[in-house]
């Protein structure tokens, strides 16, 4: 219990330090006081996704916080948005200080366990059926960019089936470097298009068909990716990016932000 009040003070502190920096006013300066501070409530949060615990009821059982159980996940779905707004913060600071080298690759996020999917309705409209690595999932798809230090520097969700090619554009039109991807994203055409002389280029891992043509250097370019997977699993078994549990939207959304924020945080 100890170790778990010193982890989530330490949440508590560089959250409420990120709040003041940005000058976020997350609470009226009129009405009844809040049990729990929003800081507070977005720290439970982050606590739970980086303690890999799966439900909001087990946060609430442990801590006991001053509210009901109901109010304290009302709060933090509510509380989603700013969490977003600490999360892009935090990604352009990364962005700064970025390393040259950087990956690109999305990965599939299913709602529900596939044998579901014909019955579930909360997230109906943004999850769609999709084909990934693993075979068919009903979910939603997450796009991140990483660099070689690990740093998580941009995001983007789509539906399932979305393209690939299309939200790499989107999320890297404002970053520089030497970029690499997987096969999925050849195409001479994007390859064309995000090409700025002296400042970006990206390097598509080849076919195996392809491999001859690789000089030695760019091999060992391409190897580098392994490090962008490290970065999917840590977020899907270290800090409960999947999940079926919530019934609402926000639900959803709020956990995808909060298991983000964890993540960079760590």
């Amino acid at each position: 219990m100890n170790s778990s009040i010193q982890i989530y003070n330490n949440i508590v502190t560089k959250v409420t330090f990120i709040i003041k920096q940005l000058k976020l006013k997350l609470t009226k300066s009129t009405g009844r006081t809040l049990a729990i501070t929003p800081e507070h409530t977005i720290s439970l949060a982050i606590f739970k996704q980086a303690q890999g615990i799966e439900t909001k009821k087990s946060v609430w059982e442990i801590f006991e916080p001053k509210c009901s159980y109901k109010t304290l996940v009302v709060n933090m779905n509510k509380l989603t948005l700013y969490a977003l707004v600490i999360l892009q913060s935090i990604l352009r600071m990364n962005q700064q200080r970025a390393h040259l080298v950087k990956h690109t690759d999305s990965t599939d996020i299913p709602v529900c366990l596939t044998k579901n999917g014909k019955r579930h309705k909360t997230m109906e409209g943004l999850a769609t059926w999709a084909h990934g690595p693993k075979g068919w999932y009903y979910g939603v798809k997450m796009s991140i960019t990483t660099d070689l230090k690990r740093q998580l520097l941009a995001v983007r969700f789509g539906t399932g089936n979305s393209n690939d090619r299309e939200t790499f554009k989107k999320m890297n039109k404002d970053l520089m470097g030497v970029f690499v991807a997987d096969a999925g994203y050849i195409s001479k055409d994007l390859e064309r298009e995000f090409y700025i002389e002296h400042k970006r280029v990206l390097f598509v891992k080849p076919r195996a068909n392809m491999k001859k043509l690789a000089t030695e250097w760019q091999i060992k370019l391409y190897n580098t990716r392994m490090l962008i997977e490290l970065n999917f699993r840590s977020l899907k078994m270290f800090h409960g990016l999947v999940t079926s549990l919530p019934r609402s939207v926000d639900g959803y959304l709020g956990n995808y932000a909060y298991s983000l924020l964890a993540f960079v945080l760590r």
